[in-house]
């Protein structure tokens, strides 16, 4: 009998795509009707592959949000020079060195920066992140992605593809913004 295959970690994008998901979520903003709770941060884990049980408490989530406000300049950069600046900072942050991790045989080998693998969510969620966003970096020679244009809107997206690079988090805010220029310029 073949054994199942291993559960695949996440590709660096998805990894990016998971940190401005998490950025958007922990984010102390104006726009924010309420502060995150474990069980929010735990469902868009959830939502983005992390297995069960997510267990966060309060502490975890304070740490997150102190990241999140770090990892947030990364996006915030104007150019490549600048995102990757912020990042070798950040990456002197993480714990390191860089490991390769099997979770004790249970996912394929894979690159770590986090001091372990029980490493607390805050660690985690640095060292995934950065490590993530340079290899887009690395890939792609700019920034890997921007904070919303939108007037109405503070949250944080990732580039993908090789066009032109995203000025909006989504269609949703890309045609608000729109509708709202329309409507000044016929007034």
């Amino acid at each position: 009998m073949v054994p199942p295959p291993k559960p695949q970690p996440p590709k660096p994008s998805a990894t990016a795509e998971r940190t401005a998901a998490l950025i958007n979520a922990l984010s102390v903003n104006a726009l924010s009707a309420e502060d995150p709770t474990p069980h929010t941060v735990a469902a868009v884990l959830r939502e983005h592959g992390e297995a069960d049980p997510v267990e966060l408490s309060a502490h975890d989530i304070t740490e997150m949000r102190a990241v999140a406000e770090m990892l947030r300049e990364v996006f915030a950069a104007d150019d490549v020079d600048a995102a990757a600046a912020t990042l070798n900072h950040l990456l002197r942050l993480t714990p390191g060195p860089l490991r390769l991790s099997s979770h004790d045989g249970l996912t394929i080998w894979h690159p770590h920066l986090d001091s372990t693998d029980d490493a607390p969510w805050g660690e985690w969620f640095l060292a995934s992140s950065c490590l993530a966003l340079t290899v887009l970096l690395w890939n792609r020679q700019r920034p890997p992605g921007g904070i919303c244009a939108s007037s109405t809107c503070w949250n944080v997206y990732v580039n993908q593809g090789s066009g032109l690079p995203r000025r909006y988090c989504s269609r949703r805010c890309a045609t608000r913004e729109r509708v709202a220029t329309h409507r000044r310029t016929r007034a």
